[in-house]
């Protein structure tokens, strides 16, 4: 399974989601191992049109049938905790 992250540099919001989902990354056992992938809007003017005003943006990646599914965007006031309660609930 691959956690997907949509970003920039600079993003205050994405660089302290990313620091959470690491942790979880790092110490969970409910969730399993995962893949965090880290995509840069500034990158690609499609992914930038898209997600300029909504980063940090989130998506579930299941590698059985190669599709992408969205993940609420999380509070940044969320604990480590409840943010790896809300990725189990998507999980």
């Amino acid at each position: 399974m691959t956690l997907i992250l949509y970003s920039k540099p600079g993003c205050h919001l994405c660089e302290g989601l990313q620091e959470k989902i690491e942790k979880i990354q790092a110490t969970s056992q409910k969730l399993g191992k995962f893949q965090l992938e880290i995509r840069d809007i500034t990158t690609r003017e499609d992914w930038f049109q898209t997600y300029q005003y909504e980063i940090p943006v989130l998506f579930k990646s299941s590698e059985i049938d190669n599709t992408e599914h969205h993940i609420p965007r999380p509070s940044p006031r969320m604990s480590v905790t409840q943010l790896e309660q809300l990725l189990q609930k998507y999980w």
